[in-house]
């Protein structure tokens, strides 16, 4: 089973990986999906705390991911996340040509308990998810979006790129949104985090560049 990981930062507080597509951030069900960030992060320090990970990326999604080094680092950085303190700009290429050049998402949606682990419209029932997009650039058959989430819902930009209500255009390679396939490259990178370190209560920003 591989254990690389691409760490691009290390202290006493946390580790910040640059995740890369296909891999799960946490175990999942089951003895076939016990590979992700945070069992290859536990084989090489064996001293993390038992849940590591401050948030996830879904599987299919690249780019920085943060993991707490103590239990003190992690309630710190997951109130964080829960007060929206956290800055987060994702790339994603979605298919088309866009003709608006930016713009704001807000569209509520939940769990569709019928087709997990999809989501699903419902301005009744839904939990309000909020997004920030610009264009980056318009190329043959796509354009390239800088996303802002200020909410962390579940597939929130897949849903936002693809609903009708959003873009209207599925982030490429989106199986369960778009017309990817099952095994394809989606083309979603987290290329920045901005946080108050834990320790220092310093700003603090990674950055890692899409790889497509």
């Amino acid at each position: 089973m591989p254990t690389e990981l691409d760490i691009i930062h290390e202290d006493r507080s946390l580790l910040v990986i640059n995740k890369q597509s296909g891999l799960l951030s946490v175990p999942g069900r089951g003895p076939g999906k016990q590979d992700c960030v945070v069992s290859r992060a536990k084989k090489r320090y064996p001293d993390l705390p038992t849940q590591p990970a401050v948030h996830r990326l879904d599987m299919m999604t690249s780019g920085l991911m943060l993991l707490a080094r103590t239990e003190q680092a992690h309630r710190h950085l997951v109130r964080q996340f829960q007060y929206r303190l956290v800055l987060k700009h994702y790339i994603g290429v979605v298919e088309g040509k866009l003709q608006e050049s930016s713009g704001t998402i807000e569209l509520t949606f939940r769990l569709d308990p019928d087709n997990r682990p999809h989501q699903v419209y419902d301005p009744v029932n839904g939990k309000r998810g909020i997004t920030l997009w610009k264009t980056i650039a318009v190329e043959s058959s796509t354009t390239r979006i800088e996303f802002t989430p200020l909410t962390g819902r579940t597939h929130q930009l897949r849903l936002h790129a693809s609903h009708p209500l959003g873009l209207d255009s599925p982030i490429v390679g989106d199986y369960l949104y778009g017309s990817g396939k099952d095994g394809d490259r989606m083309l979603l990178h987290s290329c920045l985090l901005s946080f108050i370190h834990p320790e220092t209560s310093r700003p603090t920003t990674f950055t890692a560049k899409a790889p497509f």
